[in-house]
């Protein structure tokens, strides 16, 4: 039995047994919490059962029991407050207080004597300043109450012009059918440079520059009561980290009270391998990171808070409408082996080893104008392999570009209105690499059940796209997302309705009982790596010379390890088996934990669509079993035909979840799963700030390699710049861009922008050099569509300057090529 323990008085009703039970609660009085640990709490029981054969062995967790306890239903009561004849309460007391003391000082002064030519027109100036005022506060509050039209894109550093700390809920809306719906993006990129990418694990995969910029999108959905609400956030970064979302929540809480909550704020990680790393806090996590960036965590935390924010002043009366297709040719599984081990019966209900559906959201205003959407598919942004040094969104991220692009027309990339979420799901074993793993050093296929190569090993073992290179595979993929994406969206017609509910628990994974059936039960251990967390995947291999599937240990490693870090216990051993472990995180607490124990467990419900909440990348299998098991207990419930959505990386991260039988095969490496600890003194990266310099009777800025006179489309513009390091613009945002393409307009007689960096048709190299000095070189690939004209290239960079004696300071600068000419002939 698992407990569940609920702050406030809940009544407890008999569950049933399935692998996913849900919790059915009702809240008593308004303002409840919906989850919490407090000496006072009510307790109901949720019990863990077997279904479509995913079962444990003794002492083992596997599968997907971990999201056994999922709530079902919570209301919270809230009161909208009205403004008093068109005020905000603050504005009328402050005008009711100045009434009564006019009036009481005119009263006395008049019982007494007779008013002075200058007290009179004092008096004069006091009544027409109040007047004023008066006036001023009126236009005030209507200029407010109509800014719902504001931009939909900031940069996280974007300054709000009266800071608000209780922001009410939405008027209700009269005869009024559907949602209130707010959508909003922010730049979180963070770090560029002096940075590892995270996903890969792979020593020296630093950050070396932009391809794109990474955004957090933002979309709010609210009752037309404003009783309920969630938030559904998209952030395009390989995961979210615990610290991450702690953090977003308490700044939430702090603006806006408990409005946004850790039951009804979603945050997910798109996946891409190609953002930064730095922003975790457990110690596995940080050493992969080669230690915590502080610079790039507050910029991530306040890039997603301010697409909320966005979302949140955006929020408007619309409808949402669901559609659901398949996606074709992107994808492949990339354990087809482990895949097999799953029973024939249940594999012969599907005609693929990957699910190729893709759910759709649209969401329009009531006059049927497009606000945004959000997708759900499973993919791993992978296209950019462990090569790449150019921080980007992958294929993910370029199929949202390409939406974004053709709705937000005139807008320059990461600007405009219109704001399009393609979120994760269940893409543990789904690679885009859709030619399949092969040798790099012969050619010949390595398709085989531990991913090496005749010569050279597993570490020749790559998977490679479609595309002549990764850049131009990344695109084809996610071209091809984006065209079923826009065919689901143009032809949606199911319209959602019914309520917004939503319930969170934290769990300690740690310590979860499992009912395997009526009389057996087994119970979760700490997290452990095994080999195959070292060997990596056919998308990106360690190096190392260890293979996939491995089910044994290697006297070497274990040597390394038994002396560096101690044994593992025979306990962790034996609950992990037959996985061999090579690192017991679990059992390591220096100089923090090496792996989280509290787990986030949500799901979040929109009338018939469920939005199930997983930390972590879930197979195709497992996935397809989790799914019909949380159907399968709204159906016991009596609530049919329910949609049920897997979101995948969401709130923290555990890694693979998989089938038992799977687990067998591929050994994928799970961590586990009170409310989860915030630590403080994390270890700090080892690369050093030091002052940027540059090459005598030389400026910041300086063209060091100017364009050619001219180009011809098709061609690549190719500028190098005196450069800075690009992390200093992470600290002092005077400049949101690192470059622009600009075009001549003779009918303005001035320069207009046409590309910055995050458009996919720019990229911003940056080149480190020694004591301080480095370059940069930006590129142009001139498309088909750009027209003939006079160009020119301009650098937006920040520089560290250190004084002796005095504290470090970061000033901004820029460059400009000369003009060249784009020809289309």
């Amino acid at each position: 039995m698992v407990r569940v323990c609920k702050q406030g008085p809940f009544e407890k009703e008999q569950l049933s047994t399935s692998v996913v039970s849900i919790m059915k609660m009702r809240a008593q009085g308004a303002g409840a919490e919906v989850s919490g640990e407090t000496p006072q709490q009510h307790c109901s029981f949720v019990s863990f059962g077997k279904a479509g054969g995913c079962s444990a062995p003794t002492g083992v967790f596997r599968g997907v029991h971990w999201l056994g306890v999922v709530a079902k239903r919570i209301i919270v009561l809230r009161k909208i407050w009205k403004p008093y004849a068109g005020f905000p309460k603050e504005y009328f007391y402050i005008l009711v207080l100045v009434s009564k003391d006019l009036g009481h000082g005119a009263r006395g002064e008049m019982a007494k004597r007779t008013f002075s030519t200058l007290e009179a027109f004092l008096i004069f100036l006091l009544v027409m300043m109040t007047a004023i005022t008066v006036a001023l506060l009126t236009l005030l509050f209507v200029t407010n109450s109509g800014n719902h039209g504001s931009s939909t894109t900031l940069s996280p550093t974007t300054t709000q012009t009266s800071p608000i700390t209780q922001a009410p809920d939405p008027p209700p809306f009269q005869n009024f059918s559907g949602y209130y719906i707010g959508v909003g993006r922010a730049d979180c990129t963070g770090q560029v440079s002096d940075i590892n990418l995270m996903g890969y694990g792979k020593r020296g995969q630093n950050a070396r520059g932009l391809l794109t910029r990474l955004y957090s999108r933002a979309f709010i959905l609210v009752e037309p009561d404003g009783s309920n609400r969630m938030a559904f956030v998209s952030v395009e970064l390989g995961m979210i980290s615990q610290r991450l979302r702690l953090e977003v929540l308490k700044r939430l809480q702090s603006k806006y009270g408990s409005l946004y909550r850790r039951d009804n704020v979603i945050l997910s990680g798109t996946h891409t391998h190609s953002g930064p790393a730095g922003f975790f806090q457990y110690t596995i996590y940080v050493l992969a990171s080669e230690g915590f960036s502080n610079r790039t965590f507050q910029y991530l935390v306040s890039g997603i808070v301010k697409s909320i924010e966005i979302a949140h002043t955006n929020l408007k009366p619309g409808k949402i409408f669901v559609n659901k297709g398949n996606v074709a040719n992107v994808q492949i599984n990339r354990s087809p082996s482990s895949y097999l081990q799953n029973p024939p019966s249940e594999r012969a209900r599907y005609s693929s080893n990957t699910d190729k559906e893709m759910l759709l959201l649209k969401m329009v205003d009531l006059n049927g104008e497009d606000l945004g959407l959000i997708s759900w598919f499973a993919i791993h942004p992978v296209s950019m392999n462990n090569s790449n040094h150019l921080v980007n969104s992958d294929n993910m991220g370029y199929a949202a570009y390409l939406f974004e692009q053709e709705k937000n027309r005139g807008y320059l990339p990461g600007q405009g209105p219109f704001v399009a979420g393609f979120a994760s799901s269940n893409l543990g074993d789904v690679s885009p690499n859709i030619l399949g793993p092969h040798c790099a050093n012969t050619g010949e296929s390595c398709d085989n059940e531990k991913s090496t190569c005749p010569v050279g090993g597993p570490s020749m073992c790559m998977a490679s796209g479609p595309g002549q290179d990764i850049f131009d595979s990344t695109q084809i993929i996610g071209r091809m997302i984006y065209q079923t994406a826009k065919e689901l969206h143009d032809s949606a017609s199911q319209e959602v309705t019914g309520p917004v509910l939503a319930a969170h628990q934290w769990v300690n994974m740690t310590d979860v009982s499992v009912m395997l059936n009526d009389t057996y039960a087994v119970k979760t251990c700490k997290p452990a790596l095994g080999y195959s967390f070292a060997a990596g995947t056919i998308d990106g291999v360690s190096g190392l010379n260890i293979t996939q599937g491995t089910t044994e240990g290697d006297p070497f490693w274990d040597t390394i390890r038994d002396q560096l870090l101690g044994k593992p216990s025979g306990e962790i051993i034996e609950c992990h088996k037959p996985k061999p472990i090579l690192l017991h995180t679990g059992e390591l607490t220096k100089p923090h934990p090496w792996h989280p124990d509290i787990v986030d467990v949500q799901i979040v419900t929109l009338g018939s669509l469920a939005i199930a909440a997983i930390p972590g990348e879930f197979t195709t299998m497992s996935g397809r079993r989790f799914r019909e098991a949380v159907k399968k207990e709204f159906e016991s419930y009596g609530m049919k035909d329910m949609t049920v959505v897997i979101s995948g990386l969401c709130n923290v991260y555990t890694h693979y979840i998989t089938t038992y039988e799977e687990y067998q095969d591929t050994v994928a490496n799970m961590s586990s799963g009170p409310e989860p600890p915030f630590f403080n003194n994390l270890i700090a990266t080892l690369i050093p700030n030091i002052p940027d310099r540059t090459p005598i009777g030389r400026h910041f800025g300086d063209v060091l390699q100017p364009a050619k006179p001219e180009y011809r489309v098709g061609e690549v513009v190719e500028v190098t710049f005196v450069g800075a390091n690009p992390k200093n613009s992470a600290e002092n945002q005077t400049h949101q861009t690192f470059l622009t393409v600009e075009k001549y307009e003779d009918s303005i007689g001035d320069w207009q922008i046409l590309y910055n960096d995050a458009s996919w048709e720019t990229r911003f190299y940056w080149h480190k050099g020694t004591l301080g000095l480095s370059n940069a070189t930006i590129e142009w690939y001139i498309p088909d569509t750009a027209q003939p004209g006079i160009y020119r290239i301009r650098y937006f960079g920040h520089n560290r300057k250190q004084e002796l004696l005095k504290p470090a300071v970061i000033l901004a600068f820029e460059g400009i090529s000369s003009p060249f000419e784009v020809v289309t002939t």
